[in-house]
This record gives C-alpha cells, sequence and structure tokens, in this order.
C-alpha cells in the first residue's frame, strides 16, 4: 500500500497550492476555510470530503470536533484506520501530529494526495460484478484473489417478478429487501458482510470510548462544584457563629477608624 511518507518534506508550488484552495472552495464543507493549517488540524473536515466523494466510507458523527490534541489525533488515527487504507492512503505518524499541531504547510500536501485518491475513486467502472461504486480503479481492475472469488462466483440476476406469486419468487423478493435495507446481501458475498458488520462494531466503540471520556470529565466538573459547594457552607457557618455583639463591635471600629 503506498503511503504518506515525505509528503510533507517539501513545500507545495504556487500554482498547486492554488489549485488546492480552488477545489476546497467548491466543496461543501461545514467551516469556512479561513485557515487551513488551523480549520483541518481536528481531521473533521477531512472527513467531510471524504463523505462528499465517498458518503459510504465516513460517519461523521463519528469525528467530533475539538482543539484539544487528544481528540484531534483520535480523529485522525480513526481516518487513517478506516479510510485512508481502503483509497490506498496511510499518512505517518510523525506527519499527524505536525498537522494536529497546526505546523504550517503539513496539512497542504496530505490534502492534494487525498485529492488524487477520491477523485480517482469516483471514476465509473462498468465491469460487471462490482456493486460498490466506491472502490478506486485499482480495486476495480485488479481485485485479490479472495476478493475476486466472492465476487464474481456464484452471482446470479436478481429473480424475475412474474404474475404469479410462487415460493421462489416470494423468497427472492425477501433476500432482495434485505439487501435493501443494509442487511445481508447474497451478491456482495457473505466476507464483505462480515467486514462491514465489523467495521460498525469498531464505529460503536470508538463512539463510546469517547462518551466513556465525556463521562469522566463531567463526574470531575462534579466534584470540583461539590467541594466548592463545602466551601461556601464552611464560610455561611462561620458567619452564622459570629453573635450579634462581634458584629457590633467591629461596626464601632469600623466608624471610629472613619473619622478625621
Amino acid at each position: 500500500m503506498p503511503g504518506a511518507a515525505g509528503l510533507i518534506a517539501a513545500p507545495l508550488p504556487p500554482s498547486s497550492l492554488h489549485s488546492l484552495c480552488t477545489w476546497l472552495d467548491g466543496l461543501p464543507l461545514s467551516r469556512p476555510k479561513r485557515h487551513l493549517a488551523r480549520d483541518f488540524s481536528d481531521g473533521v473536515l477531512v472527513a467531510e470530503i471524504v463523505k462528499h466523494f465517498c458518503p459510504r466510507l465516513v460517519d461523521l458523527h463519528n469525528y467530533i470536533p475539538a482543539c484539544s490534541t487528544d481528540q484531534k489525533l483520535s480523529n485522525w488515527s480513526l481516518l487513517n484506520r478506516k479510510v485512508f487504507h481502503k483509497l490506498h492512503l496511510c499518512i505517518s505518524e510523525a506527519d499527524i501530529h505536525k498537522v494536529v499541531a497546526n505546523t504550517p504547510g503539513a496539512i497542504e500536501p496530505i490534502l492534494c494526495a487525498l485529492r488524487v485518491k477520491v477523485e480517482a475513486s469516483t471514476i465509473p467502472i462498468r465491469a460487471p460484478g462490482i456493486a460498490d461504486p466506491e472502490l478506486s480503479s485499482v480495486d476495480a481492475v485488479q481485485p485479490g484473489p479472495a476478493f475476486a472469488t466472492h465476487m464474481y462466483t456464484g452471482l446470479q440476476s436478481p429473480p424475475a417478478m412474474s404474475s404469479v406469486k410462487t415460493p421462489q419468487n416470494q423468497r427472492g423478493l425477501a433476500r432482495t429487501s434485505c439487501g435493501a435495507d443494509g442487511g445481508w446481501d447474497p451478491a456482495a458475498g457473505p466476507w464483505e458482510h462480515l467486514a462491514r458488520v465489523q467495521q460498525q462494531l469498531e464505529d460503536k466503540e470508538q463512539a463510546l470510548a469517547v462518551l466513556q471520556e465525556t463521562v469522566k470529565i463531567l463526574q470531575m466538573k462534579v466534584v470540583r462544584l461539590e467541594h466548592l459547594v463545602q466551601l461556601k457552607d464552611l464560610r455561611i457557618g462561620e458567619l452564622m457563629r459570629l453573635g450579634p455583639e462581634e458584629h457590633q463591635d467591629r461596626g464601632a471600629v469600623c466608624s471610629k477608624s472613619a473619622r478625621p
């Protein structure tokens, strides 16, 4: 798999940078493009770019806008592990840390490489048996042995719907509706279905980890507030223990000190 090692070795020429900015301006991103190094540091806009070209590769709810380094690294790690490898793109850990740190000139080569991959993945392929439009041209022309076996072996055309509802037609309709609802599609093969289920499970585990981290932060805030409430109660108790005479004595001393 070709990696992204050395993408940030040299800055982009002005012509390439201008072409990249023009390309980004034409994309429906959730945030306006003001400063590339800062706007793309959390990986959310990168996920939106892949979502625009390959909708089935990205679930945007898994990528949380963040200012903290840990959450930014989490977003980029998820992109690198779940999305980029399907586009034959791999970003090194050193490059990810540079992007997260808002290093000038770090995000531009990555965006250029991503542009090439997503535009190549949207080229229509007319080869028979390929049902996923988001596969790149390399995947479509040179499928692996195991993948080709499941994609091209045993494929059958959908059962024809006749006026007579035979049991065979009813079973074929049930299989078709199952695939349309997101379940197991017989034409896609059991291995692809298993990979999709595994990916959904990992995405849910990632979302669960984010929620658990949020719960920990809220618990720390609750403990802090409880401590402040205790301090306030102690202060109120001290003020209530002061007798009226002590308050009067303090008032007299204050009035004497105020006289010339």
